[in-house]
């Protein structure tokens, strides 16, 4: 079952600056790239229509947006 879910759901290493939050939006965002691949390769093969693409890639982006956001990944700080 792991070998299966390394395959399916690949993890890449970070090599920003290590800060919990940091790790945190990276993750959020392979999972975002993981979950755009699955709905790209969906509507290509025709088993979803273009529009629920559409309305599921741009949920997916909002809900990342919000993410970083929330964790303050890119913020100007003064411990920089």
């Amino acid at each position: 079952m792991t070998d299966r879910d390394q395959f399916l759901y690949p993890r890449s290493r970070y090599y920003g600056q290590v800060k919990p939050e940091n790790l945190v939006f990276n993750a959020n965002l392979q999972e975002f790239a993981q979950r755009i691949s699955f709905i790209c390769n969906l509507e290509t093969n025709g088993k979803i229509s273009s529009e629920e693409a559409y309305n599921q890639i741009k949920a997916l982006w909002k809900q990342l947006k919000r993410s970083k956001k929330q964790l303050g990944v890119g913020e100007n700080s003064s411990d920089s």
